[in-house]
C-alpha cells in the first residue's frame, strides 16, 4: 500500500481553554522573529499536553480525522498532519497544551495584520518547531493538502517548494494554483450535496476524492473525470444572509488580498468577500476597489 500523508489545517476550537500566556494577543509588540521565539519559549514551557487528535474540536475536525480510515479503502496507508500557526506541521501523535494562534485576519490570536507578517511568522515557527517540511513528506509518498484560503496564503512558500518537486499531490481549497500542484479550489455550491457546516468543506470534499480513488493512485485522470461529472449534477448556488461591512472593512479585505494574490481580479475579490458570509454591493464595491488602486 502507498504512503499518503494528509495535511490538513488546525482549527480554532479546543478541548480547554487556553491559558492566558498560550494566546498570541498576549505576546508584547516586536519583530516578528521576536514574538515568535517567545512564542516558542512559551509553547515549550507550557503544562498539560495532550495528543493533537484530542485537542481540536469541532465538525471540520471530526472529518478531518475520519480521512485517514477513507483514505485506506483507496489502498493508502495514511497518517495525519496538522498545519498549526501556533505549532507548524505536526503530526496528529503529537502533544501540545492548548494555544490561541490563527492566520485568520482580524482575529485578536491572529499572528500578524499582514501578509508578510504571517509568511514571516509560519517560516520561523517551521524553523523552530516543526516536525517535518511538506517537501520532506513528499520524498515518503503522495502528499494530500486541506487547508483554508488563509492558512494556504501563510504557506506559499512550502507549497511552491513542493510544487517544484512535481511530486504526487493534490492540493484541497487553498489559495491560489501553481503549476506542478494540482488544485480542488473550494466550492461552496457543492454544500447542498456534501452537507456540514462551510468550516469543514475542505474536509467533505477531500473524503469525496478519496472515496473516488483506487489503486493508491491520488491524482489519477479517472478521478479528475468522476469529479468534473459530479460537479456538474450536483452544484447549487447557495443564498446567504450576509454581514454588512463598512468601507474601511471592505478598504482593508481588498488590500490583503491584493497582498497575497495581486492577480485577483475585482470580480474575484467580490465573490471571495461574499462566500465569506460578509455583504457589499457591487457598485460599491467597484468604487472602494478603485480607491484602493489609485492610492
Amino acid at each position: 500500500m502507498s504512503q499518503l500523508s494528509i495535511v490538513v489545517t488546525c482549527t480554532d476550537r479546543k478541548a480547554a481553554a487556553p491559558a492566558v500566556e498560550l494566546r498570541v494577543r498576549e505576546l508584547p509588540a516586536g519583530q516578528v522573529d521576536g514574538r515568535v521565539a517567545e512564542w516558542c519559549r512559551r509553547i515549550g514551557s507550557a503544562s498539560d499536553p495532550r495528543p493533537l487528535e484530542q485537542l481540536y474540536k469541532g465538525d471540520h475536525w471530526v472529518r478531518a480525522q475520519r480521512l485517514p480510515s477513507v483514505a485506506a479503502q483507496a489502498g493508502f496507508t495514511a497518517d495525519l498532519w496538522v498545519a498549526s500557526a501556533g505549532l507548524g506541521l505536526q503530526p496528529v501523535s503529537a502533544f501540545a497544551s492548548a494555544y490561541g494562534a490563527t492566520f485568520t485576519p482580524r482575529h485578536e490570536d491572529s499572528v500578524g495584520h499582514s501578509f508578510e507578517d504571517r509568511s514571516a511568522w509560519w517560516r520561523l515557527l517551521q524553523r523552530e518547531r516543526g516536525a517535518a517540511t511538506l517537501t520532506e513528506l513528499a520524498n515518503r509518498g503522495p502528499v494530500l493538502l486541506v487547508l483554508s484560503e488563509v492558512y494556504a496564503a501563510a504557506m506559499q512558500d512550502d507549497l511552491e517548494a513542493l510544487s517544484s518537486m512535481k511530486a504526487e499531490a493534490l492540493l484541497i481549497g487553498g489559495a491560489r494554483d501553481l503549476p506542478h500542484l494540482p488544485r480542488v479550489p473550494a466550492d461552496a455550491s457543492l454544500r447542498n450535496s456534501l452537507g456540514g457546516t462551510l468550516t469543514s468543506l475542505n474536509a467533505r470534499m477531500a473524503a469525496w476524492w478519496l472515496e473516488h480513488c483506487s489503486d493508491s493512485r491520488l491524482t489519477a485522470p479517472e478521478t479528475w473525470d468522476k469529479l468534473n461529472k459530479w460537479v456538474s449534477e450536483v452544484s447549487k448556488k447557495e443564498r446567504y444572509q450576509r454581514t454588512p461591512m463598512t468601507d474601511e472593512n471592505v478598504i482593508a479585505f481588498i488590500r490583503e488580498s491584493l497582498a497575497q494574490n495581486p492577480s485577483y481580479s475585482r470580480t474575484r475579490l467580490l465573490r471571495m468577500l461574499r462566500d465569506q458570509g460578509l455583504a457589499c454591493e457591487q457598485k460599491r464595491f467597484a468604487e472602494l476597489y478603485a480607491t484602493v488602486e489609485n492610492r
